[in-house]
């Protein structure tokens, strides 16, 4: 049963999501998507129950308007917006593309008004009427932005959203353009406006102080009916309010429904940082790897025994499409080691026990990372146990690569007893390789991480090799290996893990 806590008797019972990954995360520095990458995630965005996507800046390119309109065209279940400046010419470009509902926006605060349109208040506030008339003339739907709201005089403010709801706005957004306002300051200028300006209100939160969604959720207390958000939080400069973190808040915490199919979370965050180049890091809230994994003997014994001793309980991994992990590493406990080894059927004595554990912590104690594949041969030396039976093993391996030739890996194995051969190709030679392998893979698994570091200097120098992957159960495994030879030493490491998921199904 979901606790409540926190919840203003303003907070609503509902909240919809407003997703604007296309338009504001794209404006990350240094992300671009491809018009098929949009489409995809304006898809993925779609079904996991995001009630609208703002699809882009139609006015800002032809390729922007090409873009939005064709995700306009995709009959998705989310409605979609486009974004406009204040301008005839802009809405238009919306219009075109046959958006569901156009986004206008203005800066309201002194400091952009001077600077950037060097407009009047009298001037803005006309500006303003005059625009979502234009829109509401066309369309049905009108969403109106005071930009750097949570920066202008509160009373001149509550003016212009008066003068927007007036001319036919259908929804009015807050946002808080460059992240300085404060969760208690948010909540008090909500609750002003929604008890002066008869129009549903949205909020638009920046993260550059890292109140993004601790100001989201304050706006739902205070009235707010719509959020607004991006997938793992991109966006300008430090980002917007992240979409799985506001997400899993109101619903877990505040017990407030959003209808996002939670179970996605995951598998939609990593496809944006698929498509962005960003990866996620592994303690980010609610999608990261080590949103679910634990590694201090008393954490692992405790979710061991139940899982709410160290974890909200409110929120399970499951409910966001993810997988409780035991890490190993100088801080990993008895009960967590056992635990991993009865996974694979390694049913170690207490004193052989102790000195795995032993083992494990002195190899991490010295800056290693101990690999599951690693634990698992620890075990076996430690218990004079012979190696387990390998699913596949190398038998021969080609890579031809240049500046004038596309990776290509060829490889030849022995897959249960049976030869197999197989090539691929990829962005380089390791690419090529690991798809190869994958290709002929008795399991079907996912990379999910790779990540390569000399422990040697020189041209030749000794490289090692962490991959981990992921099997059709949602588990992962990770395995290593090392050489001066980089193609060999991630093929090397890639087998190892295919080996390892072999060895628990």
């Amino acid at each position: 049963m979901r606790t409540a806590f926190f919840v203003t008797s303003t907070a609503r019972e509902k909240i919809t999501v407003f997703d604007t990954t296309l338009r504001d995360g794209e404006q990350t520095p240094g992300v671009s998507f491809t018009t098929d990458e949009k489409v995809e995630i304006a898809r993925q965005l779609s079904d996991i129950g995001v009630h609208m996507i703002e699809a882009g800046f139609p006015a800002s390119s032809d390729a922007e308007r090409a873009t939005v309109k064709e995700i306009s065209g995709l009959g998705l279940d989310a409605e979609i917006c486009g974004l406009a400046r204040s301008l005839e010419k802009d809405v238009d470009a919306c219009l075109d593309c046959d958006v569901d509902i156009v986004h206008v926006f203005i800066p309201t605060s002194d400091i952009q008004r001077e600077y950037t349109i060097r407009k009047s208040r009298e001037e803005v506030l006309a500006a303003t009427a005059e625009i979502i008339t234009y829109v509401r003339d066309h369309i049905g739907a009108c969403m109106f932005s005071a930009m750097d709201a949570t920066r202008t005089d509160w009373d001149y403010l509550i003016e212009v959203f008066r003068t927007a709801a007036d001319a036919g706005a259908t929804i009015i957004n807050v946002p808080d353009t460059v992240g300085v306002i404060t969760p208690h300051a948010m909540r008090d200028l909500i609750t002003r406006i929604a008890a002066e300006v008869d129009c549903p209100i949205d909020v638009h939160c920046h993260n550059d102080f890292g109140l993004g969604v601790a100001n989201t959720l304050a706006a739902v207390e205070a009235g707010a009916s719509q959020v607004q958000v991006t997938i793992n939080g991109l966006g300008e400069r430090a980002g917007n309010a992240d979409l799985a973190q506001t997400v899993m808040s109101l619903e877990s915490i505040y017990g407030i429904s959003t209808g996002i199919r939670t179970p996605a979370l995951v598998e939609t965050s990593r496809l944006v940082s698929r498509y962005s180049g960003i990866s996620i890091p592994p303690i980010q809230p609610i999608v990261g790897d080590n949103a679910f994994a634990h590694e201090s003997g008393i954490h692992s014994h405790g979710v061991i025994a139940r899982s709410d001793t160290f974890e909200p309980g409110i929120m399970t991994p499951e409910m966001v499409g993810h997988r409780r992990r035991l890490k190993i590493g100088k801080h990993v406990g008895r009960h967590a080691v056992r635990q991993l080894l009865e996974d694979v059927h390694i049913t170690p004595t207490d004193t052989q026990l102790d000195e795995i554990v032993t083992r494990v912590k002195f190899i991490s104690g010295k800056g290693k990372r101990v690999t599951d594949a690693d634990l698992y041969s620890i075990a076996e030396t430690i218990m004079e146990i012979p190696a387990n039976e390998k699913a596949i093993k190398l038998e021969d391996i080609a890579v031809m690569t240049g500046n004038h030739v596309i990776p290509t890996a060829s490889i030849k194995a022995e897959i249960n007893g049976v030869e197999h051969i197989y090539s691929s190709v990829g962005n380089g030679p390791v690419d090529a390789a690991l798809k190869a392998i994958l290709g002929i893979s008795p399991a079907a698994i996912q990379l999910k991480e790779f990540n390569i570091e000399a422990i040697s200097g020189g041209s030749d120098a000794i490289g090692h090799v962490t991959i981990t992957v992921e099997d059709e159960r949602g588990r992962i495994f990770d395995a290593s290996s090392s050489g001066d030879d980089i193609v060999l030493a991630s093929i090397e490491a890639m087998i190892n893990a295919i080996n390892l998921v072999h060895r628990v199904r």
